[in-house]
């Protein structure tokens, strides 16, 4: 049985269908060349309306070597966001989204791999965040591909609080006041393993997840991506795009 959450609307939305076996990624970083200290992985997620930028978290280590991973063997090229909810989220990463024909039924696809959940108090569902679909399995381990960015909306603060009772985790006053000034999803915290943000277009989200849906939620029109990783100087990424580490 798979895990769903609730959208804007109050619709239940299946993030995720995995069948696969636990991957334990033990020494996972061992697999890529250990990056400077001054240096960090700038990913680049394309769409036909604009391109995306993300960095992924240092504190999510197996999520971060397990997408750059993927992204550099070209398996998120083509692929579709496939499923998309104005004001909660735009989800793809499913490998049988690849060439599927008009109308046909997205998201049970897997890489074979689910990955060891790692939830941070620091990493939150704000707009913008970049995290792991997952089934209901009881660790929330996460799905070896498969991945969504929140939209979400802006809460006001007795809203808020509602949603608050709902999540696992309760965020710190700071993240509060994100969600009430640029947005998110805050009853998914410490429900699903946020490894990630977009530093750069979340405009694009918004033309996202805007897009003519059926009744799967699956865009009208489809909505490909492509993923490239380049290795950026921490010091050029704060100038370039005004980030803080």
């Amino acid at each position: 049985m798979n895990r769903a959450v609730s959208g804007r609307s109050g619709r239940q939305l299946s993030l995720l269908i995995v069948t696969a076996p636990l991957w334990v990624l033990y020494g996972a970083e061992a697999q890529e060349k250990k990056l400077s200290p001054r240096k960090d992985y700038l990913v680049t997620i394309g769409t036909p309306a604009g391109d995306m930028t993300v960095l992924l978290s240092e504190k999510t280590p197996l999520h971060r070597e397990n997408f750059i991973r993927l992204a550099k063997e070209g398996f998120y090229d083509g692929l579709l966001f496939h499923r998309v909810i104005e004001g909660f989220m735009i989800q793809g990463g499913d490998p049988g989204s690849r060439d599927a024909p008009a109308g046909a039924p997205l998201g049970s696809g897997s890489h074979g791999t689910r990955i060891p959940a790692e939830f941070n108090p620091a990493l939150y569902h704000k707009k913008g965040a970049l995290a792991a679909a997952r089934d209901n399995n009881p660790r929330k381990e996460s799905s070896g591909c498969q991945f969504y960015i929140v939209q979400g909306k802006k809460w006001k603060e007795d809203e808020l609080g509602r949603q608050i009772e709902r999540a696992s985790r309760k965020p710190a006053d700071d993240q509060k006041n994100t969600y009430i000034t640029l947005g998110g999803t805050p009853h998914l915290d410490g429900n699903y393993t946020v490894f990630g943000e977009v530093i750069d277009g979340l405009d694009l989200i918004d033309k996202v997840a805007s897009a003519k849906t059926d009744a799967r939620d699956r865009p009208v029109e489809n909505i490909p991506m492509k993923v490239e990783v380049k290795v950026w100087k921490k010091k050029k990424i704060s100038k370039k795009f005004n980030y803080q580490y």
